[in-house]
């Protein structure tokens, strides 16, 4: 329980990531936190789709990018991408994806790597060009919408910040 609480305490953010290739078992223990979060009646409505391969996560940061309105590397030089996908025809897919994303980030930091959770899922996947990607994964149809993405990867020097400290006023007792 110890490890737990202080891996929730020490996470960060991590913008900048080495070239090193994550490791396969690594990469599984993450997806498989992923696949045990919380869902709505145990429904396991989200999906991932993992991404690592560079041509193909070029052409997924360049669509995030054009959404973001800015020319940049949205996914920070990060070697995987995980992109999270909720289930529009579940009651709670939203918070479901939500719970896999947290679990993604969590998981990644237990076992050493650096992740960021990267918004536009949502408006790069109702693009055209973010419609012909669902459909190379198999997902057209419009049941399946983009929540997040997570980046993983090993974090360059400097690419974690310290935590914040907490607002006094976080946690109100009614």
């Amino acid at each position: 329980m110890k490890e737990t609480l202080q891996d929730i305490k020490e996470r960060r953010s991590c913008r900048k990531y080495t070239t090193r290739t994550v490791e396969e078992e690594k990469l599984q223990a993450v997806l498989e936190a992923g696949t045990y979060a919380a869902t709505g009646h145990g429904t396991q409505s989200p999906r991932m789709v993992v991404v690592r391969d560079v041509e193909q996560l070029k052409r997924l940061e360049k669509l995030n990018a054009q959404v973001w309105g800015k020319d940049i590397d949205p996914f920070y030089g990060a070697p995987v991408a995980v992109f999270v996908m909720a289930d529009r025809e579940a009651p709670t897919g939203m918070q479901d994806a939500c719970l896999v994303m947290g679990n993604l980030m969590l998981a990644a930091h237990a076992v050493g790597l650096g992740s960021c959770w990267i918004n536009r899922g949502k408006e790069m996947f109702e693009l055209p060009e973010g419609k012909a990607i669902l459909k190379e994964w198999g997902m057209e149809g419009g049941r399946y919408e983009g929540l997040g993405i997570c980046i993983l990867g090993y974090a360059a020097e400097g690419g974690e910040s310290s935590a914040k400290p907490r607002k006094p006023d976080y946690v109100y007792f009614a």
